[in-house]
């Protein structure tokens, strides 16, 4: 079944939990210096083939998850009015989204990452298309994955590595040559248990 717009509502008035790195980890947790509030745009965009998500990849070049596919956005800036306008403003720099073609559906409960920032994902409704422009100093490629594809909790699979030397087990969902994995996927998969089954 393919999701639509009334689908993402009703899952956005669902009550979802809070989401961490340290879910798939016991005993590790997120102590430390105080997160820093980051805000990212799950862009939702209508296609005659159904709804697509937007990612984006991160330039190589760059110092902090090179390479890796992730919303667009970033740290909350004091000249936001809340981090609905940090996920957008971000999102315009990052793929030259037009703010004024993006429909606020609500927010995903808020996912704490390894790295320190507390990041809130806001969902925005895309119905006009527009001329994607990357930012070569930060981004590789924008592209869409099916959002059936990535709010499916069977197409995700639980993976680990060494970081920092201890063994760390995240979320990941492929799809095609892209690897979908960390918070992205961690994101997602709550968006995925949000909806429940299409």
């Amino acid at each position: 079944m393919i999701p639509h717009h009334a689908d993402i509502l009703r899952a956005l008035a669902r009550p979802g939990g809070a989401s961490s790195d340290f879910d798939l980890n016991p005993g590790t947790s997120g102590s430390g210096p105080a997160k820093k509030d980051a805000g990212v745009l799950v862009p939702l965009i209508e296609r005659s083939s159904g709804v697509h998500v937007v990612l984006t990849k991160r330039a190589a070049h760059l110092s902090s998850h090179p390479g890796q596919i992730a919303f667009p956005g970033g740290k909350r800036d004091a000249g936001d009015a809340d981090i609905s306008a940090t996920a957008l403003r971000e999102a315009h720099e990052e793929t030259g989204l037009d703010p004024s073609l993006v429909e606020i559906l609500g927010q995903l409960p808020a996912h704490e990452t390894v790295t320190g920032f507390n990041v809130i994902p806001t969902i925005g409704w895309i119905s006009t298309p527009w001329e994607v422009k990357a930012d070569p100093g930060e981004v590789a490629e924008v592209f869409e994955v099916p959002l059936s594809h990535v709010v499916t909790a069977q197409n995700f699979q639980v993976q680990s590595r060494i970081w920092r030397g201890q063994r760390r087990s995240y979320y990941c969902v492929p799809y095609g040559p892209y690897y979908i994995w960390g918070a992205t996927a961690r994101i997602l998969r709550g968006l995925a248990d949000q909806m429940g089954p299409l």
